[in-house]
C-alpha cells in the first residue's frame, strides 16, 4: 500500500462523501438559485471536515481494528501510516474545511461543522465499547450536515433547517442497528455495544428498528407543510417510507440477517432518493 492510497483510504472517501452530500442537499434547499458551484464548495468543505472526523475515529480504535475482519486492513492497524501522521493529516482536513466553510459562507456554519467532529471523535467513539446510546449521540453530528447546509446558505438555523435534521436524525436508527445486526459478530470481537437491547438480534431491536422507520414516514411530509418541497416528492418520501417499512416487517417477522441486510441497503437508498426528490421539487 503506498502513502497515497493510505491516505486516502484514511479518509474513508465513500463514507465522508454521503455524509457530505446531504450537506450540499441542504444548501441547495436554503438558497435554489445559488450558482452550481457553491453547492461544490459546501461538499468540499463538508467533505474535509467529515474525513478529519473519520480519521480521529481509526486514531482511537486502531487496536480495536485489527480485532475486527471488516478493519484490519486499514492504514493504522496495518502500519501503512503512523498515528502521528493521521493526526496531521486530521488537523489539516479540519482546518481546511472549516475555513473553507467559515470564509466563504458563515462561521455558524464552521462551527457547527467543528461540534459535529467533536460529538463522532470524542463522544460518539468512546461511548462505543461502553453502551447502545452511542447510537443516539452518534446520531447527532451524523444528522448535523443538511442542516450545516441550510446555515451555509440562510446564516441562521431556522424551522426548514431543523426538519432536515429531523428526517435525518430518525434515518439513522434503523440504518445504524441495522449495520449493528449485520456485523455483530465482528462488533462483538471488539466489544461494541450498537444494538438497543440485550442479547441484540431479537424481536425486541426489530420492533425499535420498526419504530424509527415508521416514524420517517410523517417526518417526511414537514418539507410540504412548510414549503420547502412540493406534492410530487411528498409522494416519493411516503412510497419510499412505506417501501423501507416493510421491510421492517420482515426483520420482525425472521430476526434473520438477511431481513437486516435487505434494510441497510434499503436504508442506503431511502435517504440520497428522498432528498433529491426534495432538490427537484424545490427546483
Amino acid at each position: 500500500m503506498t502513502k497515497a492510497t493510505a491516505y486516502f483510504q484514511l479518509l474513508k472517501f465513500r463514507l465522508s462523501f454521503t455524509v457530505s452530500f446531504s450537506s450540499a442537499i441542504g444548501f441547495i434547499l436554503g438558497n435554489p438559485s445559488a450558482p452550481w458551484t457553491d453547492s461544490l464548495i459546501v461538499l468540499l468543505g463538508g467533505l474535509l471536515v467529515t474525513g478529519a472526523a473519520n480519521i480521529i475515529n481509526q486514531i482511537l480504535e486502531k487496536d480495536l481494528d485489527k480485532l475486527m475482519k471488516r478493519t484490519s486492513k486499514r492504514p493504522l492497524p496495518t502500519g501503512a501510516l503512523t498515528v502521528r501522521e493521521a493526526i496531521v493529516y486530521c488537523v489539516l482536513l479540519c482546518i481546511a474545511g472549516s475555513c473553507l466553510l467559515g470564509f466563504y459562507f458563515n462561521w455558524l456554519a464552521a462551527a457547527l461543522s467543528f461540534l459535529s467532529l467533536l460529538l463522532y471523535g470524542f463522544f460518539y467513539t468512546p461511548l462505543k465499547q461502553i453502551s447502545p446510546i452511542s447510537v443516539f449521540v452518534g446520531a447527532f453530528p451524523g444528522a448535523l450536515p443538511p442542516l450545516i447546509g441550510w446555515v451555509a446558505a440562510r446564516g441562521y438555523i431556522g424551522v426548514e433547517a431543523w426538519i432536515l435534521f429531523g428526517i435525518q436524525f430518525i434515518w439513522q436508527f434503523p440504518h445504524f442497528w441495522a449495520i449493528a445486526w449485520v456485523l455483530d459478530d465482528d462488533y462483538k470481537k471488539a466489544g461494541f455495544k450498537m444494538l438497543p437491547m440485550a442479547g441484540g438480534k431479537n424481536l425486541k431491536t426489530a420492533i425499535h428498528i420498526m419504530t424509527y422507520t415508521l416514524l420517517l414516514i410523517p417526518l417526511s411530509l414537514l418539507p410540504l407543510q412548510f414549503g420547502m418541497a412540493g406534492k410530487t416528492s411528498a409522494f416519493i418520501a411516503v412510497v419510499c417510507g412505506v417501501l423501507f417499512l416493510m421491510q421492517t416487517f420482515y426483520l420482525m417477522h425472521t430476526c434473520s440477517k438477511r431481513a437486516a441486510m435487505n434494510i441497510m441497503f434499503g436504508s442506503f437508498l431511502y435517504l440520497p432518493i428522498v432528498q433529491i426528490a426534495f432538490v427537484v421539487d424545490r427546483l
